[in-house]
């Protein structure tokens, strides 16, 4: 068989990080405008070799961005709210919309479809003009640079505006961002942008393109027979009028809904489907076909978990696939863009076990096991014996395996009302009107990574690293009571990450050397591995929070980061549900707060910030995930004291859908995202009488911009329109830790101001 390659969505920062690390130096001044396009030039170029080093016989452009793929389509389209239009210069306006600037907020982030990744949401007024062909400039640059002629890949026009937002005037005179896919006039958006992508096509075909990929996630969401409609409307005026140039369209992350209406129905020469996140596509084309003047781009490899691929299996799909759809017309790609997974295993060689590296592929990898398939398939190679089987039962524990196995799902509770619960934490905190705290971090400096580096490596003790840690929490909690905040947090100068830092105190996990994942702009995470079974060998967070108590009057908040988030910002194992991996963090967790509450700490914060990115697309399957994911959390402190405060924060997600699933958490207090959107969120309390604890995030700590007094009370105010007083907290949007100091104190000392201000104004 001669069955063709590609891939897409490969790495953007770097097999290092080289472009987090010129971004950042830019954005401080220390390198030219010009040393920073030479770094991003440089990156773009090594990516598309890769491909070509991997024998990939179609090579993509334009899926690199200096920040983010969605903000490069707003820009490229004069996508630029008003509040930005001030800005001349556009690499200046364009970081200005995606981290804000001294005179405007920065646009919403939120996460990408059920992943990680985090894109900046377009801000529509309904009409599009090309400025710059940025995918014609890619394909130029490769073909100068590597004398190929590449496949552009850049957003579709449907997914593109299925994600954006226009404001429009609520009844309460407020701007309110609406998504544009909920309004009446999305439909004629979507055609006003096919016609501009329509004269960026042209202007690729002039140029020589052969072929153009439109990434269409979007079309495997629960569409509407009039969604069908403007889709192919759309897609017919975005294609008319061209002589040679082929346009794919490509969908990922779950199977493509309204199959037959799409994939025969489409004007295009190509359908990418996804045959690794379920059997659904693979059942769609087994019972109604693939039309015979179509090519299949089989996503047949992850895109987004690290593990490694099953050859004969992927083998044994092809030639299926081959079977049904013809070989000239089958290409292999991966299930998902590459960008989900680090760069290349080759550098944990020496540093991850080895029966551990056995189990995995990165992107690097990913590229290898598709040529591996091909030369399988073309007889060239045989399929390699795998040891992945035997290497999982040799990390089994059964201990684990029998306690989650026993747990009775039906009474999964606090033991107390929460009403009941608030009055005993009330009298026993006695905390003023608009309680202040923070999230948890705080700024984590040069000196604290260098320590903490020094530590690991083994050239301080653990006594002279204690000792610093101690010193920076003694500062913070002192700050903390300088600034007058009411519950406090020991700043977390010990954990480099909140999800990592866990993962490396349980069994079960591994962590990467340089496994780094973008999840948005420069900010990348290593997310840990979760190979096997998994427990807690003893307290994780005690020692240091006990300390930071010791220090002051106040309730100083035990930090957890939550079991949904913990597996959902990992590398979680497949071979058992996610549910059975996420029960067994929840119930190492439900171990560390025991002895939290048991050492005399009365507020405990367990985090969920990404409760809502695991969400499945697929609304016939979510309501499985969120009763495990509602009941991890209420496993981790249903035996807690009523006395005990407990909460928990979410950050960057849509929240209006999950309304009910967030109050059945029945955490006694819940901070939230709500600046970037600028009190969007508030939208999920109009309809529903939330009578817990919550606190709306008074300011965006992804921006170094310091938000005025002023600001951060009309998001109060906006609240405490349908959110009972005396249940409102103020604190920011998230953790500070990616924060300088002096902007952090300027913008919490504003905070308490607005706290201050609003007890003074609700008492009169």
């Amino acid at each position: 068989m001669n069955i063709k390659t590609t891939y897409y969505g490969f790495p953007k920062i770097g097999p290092n990080r080289e472009l987090k690390r010129a971004l950042e130096a830019y954005w401080k001044g220390s390198i030219t405008r010009k040393e920073l396009f030479t770094e991003a030039e440089t990156v773009a170029f090594d990516r598309m070799k890769a491909g070509l080093d991997a024998g990939m016989d179609v090579i993509p452009s334009n899926d690199f961005s200096l920040y983010d793929f969605m903000l490069d389509t707003s820009t490229m389209f004069g996508v630029i709210p008003k509040r930005f239009a001030g800005i001349d210069d556009t690499l200046d306006r364009y970081f200005a919309m995606a981290r804000g600037s001294d005179t405007a907020i920065a646009c919403e982030m939120t996460k990408w479809f059920d992943t990680n990744y985090h894109y900046i949401v377009p801000e529509l007024s309904g009409t599009f003009k090309l400025d710059k062909n940025r995918p014609l400039y890619s394909f130029k640059f490769a073909k100068k640079q590597l004398g190929i002629v590449t496949r552009p890949v850049l957003v579709g026009p449907f997914t593109f505006v299925s994600l954006s937002k226009f404001e429009q005037i609520d009844t309460q005179g407020d701007n309110k961002p609406v998504k544009v896919w909920e309004s009446d006039r999305f439909a004629d958006i979507v055609y006003s942008l096919a016609g501009e992508y329509n004269r960026l096509l042209k202007e690729l075909e002039a140029e020589g393109v052969q072929c153009v990929q439109f990434e269409e996630p979007s079309f495997v969401m629960d569409l509407t027979e009039t969604d069908v409609s403007v889709i192919l409307q759309a897609y017919k005026k975005m294609t008319a009028n061209l002589s040679t140039l082929r346009v794919a369209v490509n969908t990922c992350y779950e199977s493509i809904s309204h199959y037959r209406d799409l994939v025969f129905g489409l004007p295009v020469a190509a359908i990418g489907l996804d045959f690794v996140s379920n059997e659904e596509n693979l059942k769609y084309i087994e019972e109604f076909g693939f039309p015979a003047n179509k090519k299949l781009i089989a996503g047949v490899v992850s895109g987004r978990d690290p593990w490694k691929t099953d050859i004969a299996k992927t083998v044994d799909l092809a030639k299926f696939l081959a079977g049904c759809v013809g070989e000239s017309n089958l290409v292999m790609t991966n299930a998902g863009p590459l960008f989900h997974l680090p760069y290349t295993l080759k550098a944990e060689r020496g540093h991850l076990d080895d029966n551990v590296m056995e189990l995995l592929s990165f992107a690097r990898e990913r590229l290898e096991e598709l040529k591996l398939i091909q030369e399988v398939l073309s007889g060239n190679k045989s399929v390699p014996h795998s040891q992945v089987d035997d290497i999982r039962k040799s990390f089994a524990n059964q201990d684990v395996q029998k306690r989650v196995a026993d747990i009775d799902e039906s009474k999964i509770s606090r033991h107390h009302p929460f009403s009941e619960r608030y009055k005993k934490q009330c009298e026993l905190l006695k905390l003023p009107m608009f309680p202040t705290t923070t999230i948890g971090s705080f700024p984590q400096t040069a000196e604290v990574r260098k320590i903490r580096a020094a530590y690991k490596s083994g050239k301080i003790s653990f006594c002279e690293y204690d000792l610093f840690i101690k010193n920076s929490i003694d500062e913070v909690v002192k700050l903390q009571e300088d600034l007058d905040i009411d519950v406090l947090v020991h700043g977390e100068f010990e954990r480099t990450d909140m999800v990592e830092y866990f993962g490396e105190k349980m069994i079960g996990f591994a962590f990467t050397k340089n496994g780094w994942v973008q999840s948005y702009g420069s900010r990348c995470v290593r997310p840990p591995i979760i190979y096997g079974d998994v427990s807690r060998p003893e307290p994780m967070t005690v020692d240091y929070t006990v300390y930071a108590q010791s220090l002051t009057g106040r309730p100083v908040k035990g930090m957890l980061t939550g079991p949904i988030t913990i597996v959902n910002w990992s590398f979680y194992r497949r071979d058992i549900t996610k549910k059975e991996v996420v029960y067994q963090v929840a119930m190492a967790l439900k171990d560390e707060v025991r002895d939290l509450e048991q050492a005399g700490i009365s507020i405990i914060q367990i985090d969920e910030p990404a409760f809502r990115e695991g969400l499945p697309l697929k609304k016939s399957k979510q309501e499985q995930y969120i009763n495990y994911a509602v009941n991890s959390f209420k496993l981790t402190n249903m035996d807690v004291a009523i006395s005990t405060q407990v909460h928990t924060h979410m950050c960057y997600s849509e929240f209006n859908e999950l309304i009910q699933a967030i109050y059945a958490m029945d955490s006694d207090v819940i901070s939230m995202e709500a600046s970037r959107s600028r009190g969007e969120v508030m939208g999920a309390f109009e309809h529903f009488d939330y009578d817990h604890g919550i606190g709306l995030g008074v300011y965006d700590i992804h921006s170094p911009r310091i938000p005025t007094v002023d600001e951060m009370i009309d998001v109060v105010r906006r609240a405490v329109r349908v959110i009972d007083v005396s249940l409102f907290w103020i604190n920011p949007d998230c953790g500070l830790k990616t924060r300088g100091y002096e902007e952090t104190i300027a913008a919490l000392r504003n905070m308490v101001q607005a706290a201050y201000e609003m007890r003074k104004t609700t008492a009169s």
